[in-house]
């Protein structure tokens, strides 16, 4: 199991009328959180697509458990629980400044050759990285 965690800070663009976090962007942090474990583990998106392979998101799930507000830290907790195949699940926990479980939810993504237009095998050297921790 290998697991990240990185902060981010509620911008004001991203709260509705009533100060909370508008929900739509809770995508967005699990976006952050994939990038951010990638990055981690010496990876990025721009690396794989540039090897040919695409990372496209087949399914999301968000549980909201409490409201996050503007200007709030908050902590983007990001596990890959299984090792991958064509598909890559991710599971999300946010929590706010004061440690509080306010979301979860999970992303499935495929790895996507770009020239064969097709699912495909997760890059070897993405493996590699990704192996030790399982």
């Amino acid at each position: 199991m290998y697991t990240h965690s990185t902060k981010i800070r509620v911008r004001y663009s991203e709260t509705d009328q009533m100060g909370y976090v508008y929900n739509g962007n809770y995508a967005q942090y699990y976006e952050v959180g994939r990038v951010e474990m990638l990055r981690s583990l010496g990876m990025t998106y721009g690396s794989m697509e540039s090897s040919g392979v695409m990372m496209p998101l087949l399914e999301l799930k968000c549980k909201f458990i409490r409201p996050a507000f503007y200007d709030q830290e908050l902590t983007i907790k990001t596990t890959v629980k299984e090792l991958p195949g064509v598909r890559i699940h991710f599971d999300y926990e946010l929590y706010n400044e004061e440690n509080e479980l306010i979301n979860i939810g999970s992303t499935i993504l495929v790895f996507f050759d770009m020239l064969k237009k097709k699912p495909c095998q997760p890059p070897e050297n993405f493996m590699e990285k990704l192996a030790k921790y399982f």
